[in-house]
């Protein structure tokens, strides 16, 4: 197993004097929202810049105009942290989730390894459905009725192309061994 150097990054911070073009307008766009400016994600990013326009596209849509209620959304968001140990992820993540709705105690249950307590019904939907992807790379035709009854098709898709983006995210974020910042502890 390869040995992981926390805050040692990988890739030198990217700096907005070092983008043209599309890749400018998208970093200013970022910097109106990101909570780690051009960091995470965003640093791995714009090693691609044709990528982190398109992708940054994807995100605005995953974060701010998903079928899916906020809560549930960054719900599935603090999932794949949580599974990756994504530093960033979950830094990032956890106070919006809660800020959106999702109890304290869902979310601290996740971080714990166990089974969140006390979820509402769409809640425990989303985390079963996340984690049969992950565990099993798909759901069974029980699960997929009972969230048919509480969620509709749009809604379904949009938490699958959430929590497959976030494992991209994750993934970028594991490449780059990019961290919170150095004032914030480390979730994991």
């Amino acid at each position: 197993m390869t040995t992981i150097h926390p805050g040692k990054k990988r890739f030198e911070q990217i700096q907005i004097d070092q983008l043209e073009g599309q890749a400018l307008e998208t970093a200013k766009e970022i910097l109106k929202f990101s909570s780690v400016g051009l960091g995470g994600p965003y640093n791995i990013m714009f090693r691609s810049p044709v990528l982190a326009d398109r992708l940054k596209k994807l995100l605005d849509y995953l974060r701010f105009e998903s079928s899916l209620p906020m809560s549930l959304n960054e719900f599935a968001i603090l999932i794949q942290g949580y599974n990756w140990k994504s530093q960033v992820e979950w830094y990032a993540h956890y106070p919006i989730a809660l800020k959106a709705g999702l109890p304290q105690s869902v979310a601290d249950d996740l971080k714990a390894g166990i089974r969140p307590r006390h979820m509402s019904e769409q809640e425990a939907l989303v985390y079963d459905i996340s984690m049969a992807m992950i565990d099993e790379h798909e759901i069974s035709d029980d699960l997929f009725t009972e969230a048919r009854k509480v969620f509709t098709e749009q809604q379904l898709v949009d938490l699958i192309a959430v929590s497959g983006t976030y494992v991209t995210i994750a993934m970028m974020l594991s490449l780059g061994q990019e961290m919170p910042p150095s004032e914030a502890p480390l979730p994991f």
